[in-house]
């Protein structure tokens, strides 16, 4: 599979600005089947390990964490850009390379104890995931992992996130 998600996720030059080649992992959503081995994959890999929640990040986050929470029969927690939630939030800031941002996790959305992945699309610097970790810790919850389809090696945000496991499916 990991060939397979590799093909099918493409190089986009000069985006969001100059000099960047994102790495677009929406034609893996296009492929109905490469999708459904991608879900079953980590549904697999998550059956034995009692997870109570998924913690997703907007946006792309949610398009892979709703399938996985439902084929895990668990929560689908999302994390928002700051306004999005409707009541008491737990909000946390970030740096990023020109300021800063903040995300935001509903207070009451995990209960102390909890067993929770984070999954997102892409691992690149570390700065989303690293505040979604604070925001399951805010909320007492326990991570179990990061889950990433896509890793980008050379920007270590691996290091960010070392007192936590993390997995990727695929790595540049």
């Amino acid at each position: 599979m990991e060939k397979k998600l590799k093909k099918a996720v493409l190089d986009v030059p000069d985006f969001p600005k100059k000099g960047i080649i994102f790495k677009d992992f929406t034609p893996v959503l296009k492929d109905a089947k490469l999708f459904a081995s991608l879900i079953d994959s980590l549904a697999k890999r998550y059956k034995s390990k009692k997870i109570d929640a998924i913690v997703c990040m907007e946006a792309r986050g949610f398009l892979l964490g709703a399938p996985l929470a439902y084929r895990l029969k668990c929560a689908l927690v999302p994390v928002r850009k700051p306004g999005k939630l409707p009541r008491k939030v737990y909000s946390q800031e970030y740096a990023l390379e020109y300021g800063t941002d903040s995300l935001e996790i509903h207070a009451d959305a995990l209960s102390k104890g909890d067993n929770v992945v984070i999954l997102d699309d892409v691992l690149a610097t570390g700065g989303t995931a690293g505040a979604v970790v604070k925001l399951v810790e805010k909320c007492g919850a326990k991570i179990k992992e990061l889950a990433f389809v896509i890793e980008l090696d050379f920007l270590k945000g691996r290091e960010k996130l070392a007192s936590n496991k993390v997995f990727s499916v695929i790595h540049y």
